[in-house]
């Protein structure tokens, strides 16, 4: 089935989801923010959309603020769309979006809605300990992901899976939902569903100050920690007043006073509050990841060390 598809789009999860879809259904016109400036050198960087859109041979525009853009307001007075995915945006969708389309706009969501309402909602699935998490499809309103809806698949967590691994399956779970029930929406005859607002939480964006390790909590804890915020900002802790971050972790059963790390089978071990967690990759402030093995090594460490409070 043939139809007239807008895609708005900036993230990665915009763009894995973008990849999937133009597959079985090619968006008209791709918008994603401008390229944003960047890195010692100050370089311009385009959004992944961009790149995927750019690598797919889509018509691309960049919109700094879709609610204000007249000239897209006139393409779209032109031709509307049938409907416009707006996915890992990064914009507030106002009208004539939200009710122009014929078929309004359809958000992929990578949370069981209402659960995990927000920016980070895989990132706080992952941090809750969560076993199990999905994608939802819904139709926009005005208030941050609260409207009705379409389909919903559900998923299991991995005891060790990352936040960026779980996002990469979201996304294709999410933009496989869509092109097999699309013709369902283009045809009139899907049905939305109205969200339980009562039973709605929160995902907000992760704040700077949650990504320091607490070694205080039970090991599963810090675990979860460490895998919901990889690959990004990162967790980390500081040892002898430098920056170490965290990229991988494993829980384990040996004790020792909080904070203190220890060396056990040749591997650096965290000790919690209940148990320890064995400290796999790391990145040493200044220096690219290594094996947690190979840190250890390079530091010498001293018997009874911990790593500094806050």
């Amino acid at each position: 089935m043939s139809a007239n598809i807008w895609f708005f789009g900036t993230g990665h999860f915009a763009a894995r989801c973008l990849e999937a879809i133009a597959s079985a259904y090619r968006p008209a016109l791709v918008v994603t923010a401008p390229p944003s400036v960047a890195g010692r050198g100050l370089k311009t960087k385009p959004s992944p959309v961009e790149e995927t859109a750019k690598s797919l041979g889509l018509t691309l525009r960049h919109s700094a603020s879709v609610n204000r853009d007249e000239e897209l307001k006139a393409l779209f007075a032109q031709n509307a769309p049938d409907v416009i995915l707006v996915i890992d945006f990064g914009q507030k969708v106002g009208e004539p979006w939200l009710t122009g389309p014929r078929c309004g706009c359809i958000n992929i969501h990578p949370s069981l809605l209402p659960q995990y309402r927000g920016a980070a909602p895989v990132q706080r699935a992952v941090i809750d300990g969560q076993a199990q998490t999905g994608v939802t499809l819904f139709r926009l309103v005005e208030k941050m992901d609260a409207g009705p809806v379409w389909l919903q698949a559900r998923a299991d967590i991995g005891e060790n899976e990352t936040s960026g691994e779980l996002l990469d399956r979201m996304a294709a779970l999410g933009s496989a939902q869509f092109a097999a029930r699309a013709p369902e929406l283009f045809g009139g005859t899907a049905v939305f569903a109205p969200q339980d607002d009562a039973a709605a939480t929160v995902a907000p964006k992760i704040d700077k100050a949650e990504t320091r390790l607490d070694p205080t909590l039970p090991a599963k804890r810090v675990h979860d920690l460490v895998r919901g915020l990889q690959p990004a900002p990162g967790a980390y802790f500081i040892l002898r007043g430098k920056r170490v971050k965290v990229q991988k972790t494993e829980c384990g059963t040996a004790s020792a006073e909080q904070g203190r790390l220890f060396e056990k089978d040749g591997i650096p071990h965290l000790a919690c509050g209940e148990g320890s967690v064995a400290l796999l990759v790391v990145q040493p402030e200044g220096k690219k990841p290594m094996d947690g093995a190979a840190w250890l090594k390079g530091i010498r460490l001293e018997n009874g060390e911990t790593i500094d409070r806050p």
